[in-house]
């Protein structure tokens, strides 16, 4: 998978952590109201593959040696880092894996998010460990998004108002882009 746009440009000049009015080029279908707003989930990407193999994402820093059996997704110039898969048995999330396959038979291959108590200090509240296939939503979060705005501070308020990580587009076409409530600055 790789690293999905995020809807507005990166204030790389006073605070990289934030985004600017300015949308990312290539990213005006969301605010022309384009694609489909699903949920974005807070915990770590997994894929199972074609051959039924799982693996974790991970980013490797510019100064720093890949895994074995990394395989490379892209380059970020502007941070130094390569994104791409690990085998997920040497991965540090292997062991909450297996106990998120044990609540459930995820055998379609695709990405996923791995949520649980011991991923990313678990800020979605699980008590256990899960497996997420992207896009998927409580029919609730599903009837939420229906109501979420395509402007910056639409947006801002509207993650804001809720426990979310963010919001994920996707157009028909394939393309997404995502935006995180912590991508803006205090109000």
């Amino acid at each position: 998978m790789k690293k999905i746009p995020t809807v507005f440009v990166r204030d790389f000049d006073n605070n990289p952590r934030h985004v600017t009015r300015e949308v990312t080029p290539g990213c005006e279908w969301v605010l022309a109201g384009e694609g489909t707003p699903t949920r974005k989930w807070d915990g770590v990407c997994m894929k199972l593959d074609e051959h039924s193999q799982w693996w974790a994402r991970r980013e490797v820093k510019e100064d720093k040696t890949p895994p074995p059996g990394f395989v490379t997704e892209e380059h970020d110039d502007t941070t130094g880092k390569t994104a791409g898969w690990e085998p997920l048995e040497q991965s540090s999330f292997a062991k909450f894996h297996a106990e998120a396959l044990n609540h459930g038979g995820y055998q379609q291959p695709g990405t996923y998010e791995l949520v649980g108590p011991k991923i990313n200090g678990n800020p979605e509240g699980f008590s256990a460990h899960l497996l997420h296939r992207h896009g998927w939503m409580l029919l609730d979060d599903r009837l939420d998004t229906e109501t979420v705005p395509r402007d910056y501070d639409g947006l801002r308020d509207w993650l804001a108002a809720r426990d979310w990580e963010g919001i994920v587009f996707h157009h028909p076409d394939g393309r997404m882009a995502k935006i995180k409530a912590r991508d803006f600055p205090a109000a």
